[in-house]
């Protein structure tokens, strides 16, 4: 690492450039989720991360995991998807805090949104990078998800 703490010209354009690149992205296809399908980005980001799971079921702590939001986000967000059907909280199985289940209806929301959300990722990403450069991309993503999970903690932040 080193030991200038500013970033050079050339780390500046590449850090702005993938801050703009992901920003976009992001709004991209939430708007299409949106729009096509009447479910927000973190309405989809729950509902995979629930279809995925044995029995369509998490408990918080794993949802906490697998999406790294605040306990606060996560709990208003998941009582604004049961007022609309699409999860219910259950009686826990493990833990003291009420399980996380898909319904009917957020199973039928996001089988009906995958295809649609899939075609879209392909079309802005893996369409555009090809194969070499997406696994060249997959490659930098995991190194730098790997540093992130090797670096301690920082401090005030709550597990």
């Amino acid at each position: 690492m080193s030991d200038d703490p500013w970033l050079n010209e050339a780390e500046q354009r590449a850090w702005r450039s993938y801050l703009h690149m992901q920003r976009m992205l992001h709004v991209r296809l939430a708007s299409r989720l949106q729009r096509d399908f009447d479910l927000s980005g973190a309405d989809y980001e729950i509902l995979v991360n629930l279809s995925e799971a044995a029995g369509g079921r998490m408990c918080p702590s794993d949802l906490l995991g697998a999406t790294q939001w605040e306990k606060s986000r996560l709990s208003h967000h998941i009582s604004r998807m049961e007022r609309r059907g699409l999860v219910t909280r259950e009686p826990s199985r493990t833990g003291r805090y009420p399980d996380i289940q898909l319904t009917d209806a957020g199973r039928t929301a996001i089988r009906r949104a995958a295809p649609a959300h899939a075609a879209h990722v392909r079309a802005l990403v893996v369409d555009v990078l090809g194969p070499e450069r997406l696994a060249r991309f997959e490659e930098d993503c995991r190194a730098i998800t790997d540093a992130l999970d090797a670096e301690e903690e920082p401090p005030g932040s709550s597990s």
